[in-house]
């Protein structure tokens, strides 16, 4: 299949020259104005605007109009040529400009566009000064455009720049995450296959089942309440087979937060804890309750058990990569509009509660 590349070039930027009629539509004012009160001839105000909107309207189209049809409204012009142009421009608006003026007043202005007329040379002096004054305004003000431009387009760069270093952190610190989960489920695994077959079967469905559902939202930027709510069953599943009666849990998600966007992978350090320092150490097991909910405009997750509580000491041996990955997410993500907590549950147990921006 071949593909057509359109070479047709961009059109006459009307909409520019618009812009800039209005900057010179108060250059003509001005110069109605310095005419009439500052080298006054006895001509009337409305006259003078009159003759000057004429001229400095024509030499604005001459001189205005062929920049941009040959240089386009972003090139730079090329001065020798823009000086030639600037040469030719002024006296034929000066000629043209007397003369559309003189018909729409009704009688000829012969002094305005004759030569040696002392009211000719004062008038061209005029325009030229006029017309110098608008192209260094003109030019200064493209100069200022394009220096806007190029530093809106450095921002950008810059912030592409730093947004794929933050995701990229941000992968780096979830992929950490994701196998310390996995590597503890195999070993769980590997034990059960030895002393209880059945289960250590029924153990790797819910982990394949598992590993099905997170293979997409843990590469994705961000989970809904919905999903991490699913995945945390989907764990506590496994977990339920490896600790039988031991464990119960329960969940708690508002039908307004389902949709809620979250960090991937968030919760599920949180309840592993929970259940590895918490519940799995003590002899009767426990109880594991998930929960989200919206406090003044803040969403709070929280995990809660009923174990061994934060002062009792890990319960067993591991990574200690869940909180402060965690933590790391927050702070990559939120800056100090996050935070994670980690404190003693009344009567006993632990409760970490994770608070977000809603």
């Amino acid at each position: 299949m071949s593909t057509t590349v359109s070479t047709r070039k961009p059109g006459f930027p009307f909409h520019r020259l618009m812009r800039d009629g209005v900057y010179v539509a108060v250059f003509n004012f001005i110069c109605g104005l310095v005419v009439t009160y500052l080298i006054s001839d006895g001509t009337h105000l409305a006259q003078n605007m009159l003759i000057s909107y004429c001229i400095g309207t024509v030499a604005f189209l001459l001189i205005d109009g062929t920049r941009l049809a040959l240089w386009g409204e972003s090139g730079r012009p090329n001065w020798l040529t823009f000086a030639v142009l600037l040469a030719v421009a002024v006296p034929a608006a000066q000629y043209a400009g007397a003369r559309l003026a003189g018909w729409l007043l009704g009688y000829r202005l012969d002094k305005l566009y004759t030569l040696g007329s002392p009211n000719t040379t004062i008038s061209l002096v005029i325009t030229l000064l006029a017309t110098g004054a608008a192209t260094l305004f003109f030019a200064n003000r493209d100069r200022i455009l394009r220096a806007e431009a190029e530093l809106a387009l450095e921002k950008a760069r810059t912030e592409t720049v730093a947004r794929q270093a933050l995701q990229a952190q941000l992968q780096s610190l979830q992929a950490q995450i994701e196998p310390h989960m996995l590597f503890n489920t195999l070993a769980n695994l590997q034990g059960l296959i030895a002393i209880d077959p059945p289960r250590a079967q029924e153990m790797l469905d819910l982990l394949i089942q598992y590993l099905r559902a997170t293979l997409t939202s843990s590469r994705a930027e961000t989970n809904t309440l919905a999903q991490e709510f699913e995945l945390m069953k989907a764990y506590l599943g496994l977990m339920r087979i490896r600790m039988g009666e031991r464990l119960s849990y329960s969940f708690e998600l508002p039908k307004e937060l389902r949709n809620a966007t979250v960090p991937p992978m968030l919760l599920q350090p949180l309840v592993e804890n929970a259940i590895a320092h918490g519940l799995e150490p003590k002899v009767a097991g426990g109880h594991v309750a998930v929960s989200a909910q919206l406090r003044d405009g803040v969403l709070v997750l929280a995990v809660r058990d009923d174990g061994r509580g934060p002062d009792a000491g890990p319960g067993k041996k591991g990574t200690n990569l869940g909180l402060s990955n965690i933590r790391e997410r927050l702070r990559a993500m939120y800056g100090e509009r996050a935070a994670l907590t980690l404190e003693a549950a009344a009567p006993e147990g632990a409760v970490a509660r994770i608070t977000l921006p809603a």
